[in-house]
């Protein structure tokens, strides 16, 4: 069964990367997604950003026609969604340190809210940062790490991950972003010591786990994930290494 609501505001996060909030009284946890359809074009699989009450957000990135038609709402205008799905993120793991690469911040962004947990927010450089001023909102420690090392870190979210658990006690890492990046997290985390709870991507038409599109071993990533932790992530082989493309065929990573 899918909704429609109404756009209300939309704030521009990044020269290609937007925030659409909307009036939706559905009860959604930190992690989970919805389906957003795009009329004429496709259905899509998208992060909740953002949850205050009824007021939920979705965080788009123009990658494709689907995510370039969405950029072009504006408030007043309507999105049929669906959902939501996935299992989301367990809060209740400890003292946590929140990671988002890319666009994959907004993923993690309803957890830093939620707790005000630590937080590092990578991006290629300073123009692709999204969301770091809600982050500082509600955490104290914000640490924002670029390839180019035009702000902040000058590096990569695993490196910069592996030196603020040197300083500080973590119980478990919650992360999300590119999955080079989370296939590393995973290792670091394995070598380190601590737990992870990482948030996984696949291509999704159904998004409740009937169409089988998503599955990652005999996994479905929409309804057994996105959020997966150590345990369940050291039995997923094709974890950074493959994935299937919209006609189910493997492509690998490397």
């Amino acid at each position: 069964m899918s909704d429609v609501v109404i756009i209300e505001s939309v704030v521009e996060e990044a020269y290609d990367t937007k925030t659409f909030r909307f009036r939706w009284s559905a009860e959604a946890r930190p992690g989970q997604f919805i389906m957003i359809w795009v009329p004429g074009l496709d259905e899509i699989p998208m992060s909740i950003s953002g949850i205050d009450g009824d007021v939920k957000s979705i965080t788009v990135k123009a990658i494709g026609g689907a995510t370039r038609r969405i950029h072009e709402l504006v408030p007043g205008d309507r999105l049929r969604i669906r959902g939501p799905y996935g299992n989301g993120f367990d809060l209740s793991a400890g003292r946590l340190l929140m990671i988002g690469g890319g666009v994959g911040t907004a993923a993690v962004m309803p957890a830093v809210t939620a707790t005000g947990a630590d937080t590092i927010i990578a991006a290629r450089s300073d123009a692709d940062v999204i969301m770091d001023d809600i982050a500082t909102a509600h955490s104290d420690n914000v640490w924002i790490a670029t390839d180019d090392g035009s702000r902040g870190f000058h590096g990569n979210a695993v490196q910069l991950m592996r030196e603020k658990v040197a300083e500080g006690e973590y119980d478990c890492v919650l992360a999300c972003g590119p999955e080079v990046m989370l296939y590393f997290m995973y290792k670091a985390c394995e070598e380190l010591g601590i737990r992870c709870q990482l948030s996984l991507e696949r291509y999704m038409k159904c998004g409740a786990g009937v169409c089988g599109c998503c599955v990652m071993d005999d996994s479905r990533i929409c309804r057994d994930g996105p959020v997966f932790d150590n345990d369940q992530i050291s039995k997923l082989t094709e974890f950074g290494v493959s994935k299937r493309d919209e006609c189910g065929r493997t492509v690998k990573f490397r």
